[in-house]
């Protein structure tokens, strides 16, 4: 058997207390947009490196208002800009915390499921006759391949 790296248990209370802070999170960010995968291509991006950019135009923009059009609204644009940057951190925390559950989420399926298969493989060698006979044949279908369809030939 593969080397066990997970061994944890996460409780009905804690699982439940975990998904109550998810939505509290949510209920905290009621801003929070879905965007399409159109949507995603056709926006400008704003990351590490147009920051600064963005920072600056703002700043120029505070301090010289009289060469924007009166249709700019700057404090819009800071409102944006002051989001994003409270966002910021919130994003990078989320994305490690989805990363680590991911790995985790890997790890503990993959352990079940080599466990699984040693337990196949035992039953099957040593299991027949002793009353596993249906249950192997009901695992035994996880494996079976599926014949492809014959396409007919046109006349």
């Amino acid at each position: 058997m593969t080397a066990n790296r997970i061994s944890a248990n996460l409780s009905a209370a804690d699982r439940e207390e975990v998904m109550q802070a998810i939505a509290t999170i949510k209920a905290k960010l009621p801003f929070l947009m879905d965007l399409t995968t159109e949507e995603r291509k056709s926006l400008p991006k704003l990351g590490d490196k147009s920051r600064a950019f963005v920072s600056k135009t703002l700043e120029v923009a505070t301090q010289n208002p009289d060469f924007l059009p009166r249709s700019f609204d700057l404090d819009e644009m800071r409102r944006d800009v002051e989001l994003f940057e409270a966002l910021y951190p919130i994003l990078l925390s989320i994305t490690q915390l989805q990363e680590l559950l991911d790995d985790t989420f890997v790890a503990v399926g993959s352990e079940a499921y080599a466990a699984g298969l040693l337990v196949y493989n035992y039953a099957k060698a040593n299991g027949r006759g002793a009353g596993l006979d249906a249950a192997l044949d009901d695992m035994g279908r996880r494996f079976a391949r599926k014949t492809p369809k014959v396409q007919p030939q046109p006349s």
